[in-house]
């Protein structure tokens, strides 16, 4: 039998994040001021069509697989990332706050947008904020580090964009947020998972250390229409 986590995207269009879902049976998608994700029912070529027709822009869609995946015209391949999907295991770890944080709210969205941009944590756009539970770090006004969630899939929640300003790195403000998230998360009978590029060994370190453990290999698809396949 699949696993929920198997198909991320579209397993969380259909139960937490549905609210913010667009489409039909077979596809569905993210408002792309929310998300790039994409999910499929099934990988195929024909849902990639249906997919092309439903999705009304051109900025980039973000499909997700566990499986080295055969990308169907007309859809133009961007981009290709390989990466680890990672599950915490155990119990909440010890978290004695050593950081305020604070509830980020529309009004920081310009800072949260440029904390992205400058760190690069993966997409994040104007209404991701609507994900939810938004946490972060300041050096007087400015935000300098910041975590979220993104997807929903049933009981599995992933923390996301998780990221810190370059000024401030070693001070452990990653880890601080990661704790609160596993144990917010955790305390809703949730189970933390996240996303990570294969090759970003320190973040990789650091999710180990607390209690995550790789699932699988994760593939990325950064993929736009390409009109002249048409």
């Amino acid at each position: 039998m699949e696993h929920v986590l198997d198909n991320p995207a579209w397993n969380a269009l259909n139960s937490g994040n549905k609210e913010l879902a667009y489409g039909n049976d077979q596809v569905k998608y993210f408002d792309g001021e929310v998300s790039p994700f994409v999910g499929l029912a099934e990988t195929s070529e024909d849902n990639f069509r249906l997919l092309y027709e439903l999705v009304d822009r051109e900025s980039p869609v973000l499909f997700v697989t566990p499986k080295e995946t055969t990308i169907s015209a007309p859809w133009k391949q961007l981009v290709y990332i390989k990466g680890f999907q990672m599950v915490f295991e155990g119990d909440a770890p010890i978290y004695a706050p050593k950081y305020e944080l604070k509830d980020l709210t529309n009004e920081h969205i310009p800072q949260m947008l440029d904390l992205t941009k400058l760190t690069n944590p993966g997409p994040f756009a104007s209404r991701t904020i609507e994900f939810g539970h938004y946490k972060g770090i300041f050096d007087g006004d400015k935000l300098i580090a910041m975590a979220g969630h993104r997807l929903h899939p049933n009981e599995y929640i992933e923390i996301s964009a998780v990221c810190t300003h370059p000024d401030h790195l070693g001070k452990g403000y990653a880890r601080e947020l990661l704790l609160y998230h596993i144990n917010h998360i955790k305390a809703g009978n949730g189970i933390p998972f996240l996303h990570v590029r294969y090759d970003n060994e320190r973040a990789i370190d650091v999710y180990e250390s607390l209690g995550f453990r790789t699932r699988t290999e994760v593939y990325f698809y950064v993929l736009q229409k390409d009109k002249q396949e048409i």
